[in-house]
């Protein structure tokens, strides 16, 4: 049976479900790593993606937009002249209730409207305004970490903005 869209848990519609010691088989994160780049530096100009609305972002959404941003940032910039950071952390187990297809699901899959369903994925609950990614760069770096922030805003399922945070306002 096929994966349902992402558009089915993107909504903030019931409470977070975190409590994994009552689930079992929750399938583990996509997302390899939180930190790459340059990790020992202190970069002078930093950037962070904001989303602008309240949404759940899924694991492999998340994993997406950190492939993205990071794929580029090492063919562009160079692995020692970064430093980029997811801040969200996929704590919300999304559940689904299998539904029957095919000839006389029509009869089998009418009952059982709010089931609790099975876990399928997690994702991070973000509010609106809330930090997603953060990116410091050097100075000359500073257009190809914009571009990579808006590639990676664009995987996400929420429209974003890119803050460029003080001490680099010289170079909007």
């Amino acid at each position: 049976m096929a994966r349902k869209p992402a558009s089915m848990y993107r909504d903030l519609r019931d409470r977070a479900y975190t409590r994994r010691k009552y689930m079992g088989g929750i399938p583990g994160s996509k997302i390899v790593q939180f930190d790459m780049g340059n990790l020992t530096e202190e970069f002078p100009v930093s950037l962070t993606l904001v989303a602008k609305e309240a949404c759940q972002i899924r694991h492999s959404a998340l994993e997406s937009a950190r492939i993205a941003s990071n794929r580029f940032l090492l063919r562009d910039v160079g692995r020692l002249n970064y430093h980029l950071k997811l801040l969200v952390y996929p704590h919300n187990v999304l559940r689904e209730n299998k539904q029957a297809t095919g000839a006389g699901a029509d009869r089998v899959s009418d009952g059982m409207r709010k089931a609790f369903g099975k876990a399928v994925g997690t994702a991070a609950r973000v509010r609106a305004g809330q930090r997603v990614i953060s990116l410091g760069v050097r100075p000359p770096h500073f257009s190809q970490a914009k571009d990579a922030l808006r590639r990676a805003g664009s995987k996400l399922p929420t429209p974003c903005k890119i803050v460029v945070n003080k001490g680099a306002e010289l170079l909007t």
